[in-house]
């Protein structure tokens, strides 16, 4: 069979297997509800919007990665305009099948999520991670490594924590970069922002974190969790940033059936 129709073959495939890996996951039910207004004012052009997904793959994700959140996006602003009077695309990221695509932020207005934001960036530094983002839709991944698709099959494979990460670069396809952060880290590293702090000594107790973030330096093995545990990304609370006061709380008097408080 001549190699282009192998090729065409492979990506039949392979987009496939990437439609099953998005199916949504059954009994998906966020922690707390969505305040997306808030969400929308409090995001700021550079900061990463780590998910918690309901699909296939997130499950997978999450559990290679030890974490809540399986997907990242960046958050560019203002600067896209409007598609054929559809919402204005505000977030960059990554999905397997589509490549770097830009989407509205009503996409995730009923999951969870978290804001990670870079401390110490100018306005010119976070135009040029939004600028190296949006630079990057269109982008198209190849999903001809079967090997790489299916590895997200098998959502809880038995293997030691810490080889749970190395599993996420198995293979040598593209799809190993499907997982949204790599993009993001790219960006970030192009302004020469660390991520996660250099590591040169290992041994002794802790060894296996100490190896697994020194491992970790390529901007291809990184994971959206990674943004959570930096110690120079701040997490921004939506409801703390905006001025939460609880005396403005409304409980529920005392002997009903809920104690939960009406805000």
């Amino acid at each position: 069979m001549p190699s282009n129709r192998i090729d065409d073959a492979l990506d039949w495939i392979g987009q496939r297997l990437a439609k099953k890996l998005h199916t949504k996951s059954s009994g998906y039910d966020p922690y707390t509800p969505s305040d997306f207004q808030t969400l929308c004012r409090t995001l700021q052009p550079g900061d990463v919007l780590l998910i918690e997904g309901n699909e296939r793959i997130s499950k997978a994700i999450k559990y290679l990665t030890q974490s809540t959140w399986s997907h990242a996006a960046l958050y560019v602003g203002d600067v896209l305009d409007p598609v054929d009077g559809a919402k204005r695309p505000r977030l960059v990221e990554v999905n397997l099948g589509e490549g770097c695509v830009a989407v509205p932020l009503s996409k995730y207005e009923t999951y969870n999520t978290r804001i990670c934001r870079a401390a110490g960036l100018n306005d010119d530094e976070r135009a040029r991670v939004v600028d190296f983002m949006v630079d990057k839709i269109g982008l198209k991944y190849d999903l001809r490594n079967i090997f790489d698709l299916m590895r997200y099959f098998m959502p809880t494979p038995p293997v030691p924590v810490r080889w749970r990460r190395r599993m996420l670069a198995l293979g040598s396809g593209d799809p190993t970069r499907a997982i949204c952060s790599s993009l993001i880290a790219q960006a970030y590293q192009s302004i020469q922002y660390p991520i996660l702090p250099t590591v040169r000594v290992e041994g002794g107790k802790g060894r296996y974190i100490k190896r697994e973030i020194y491992h970790i330096r390529h901007h291809s093995l990184f994971a959206p969790r990674d943004f959570d545990l930096s110690p120079y990304f701040e997490v921004v609370k939506p409801t703390i940033s905006t001025g939460f006061d609880h005396r403005g709380l409304i409980w529920q008097k005392e002997g009903e059936e809920h104690t939960q408080p009406v805000v």
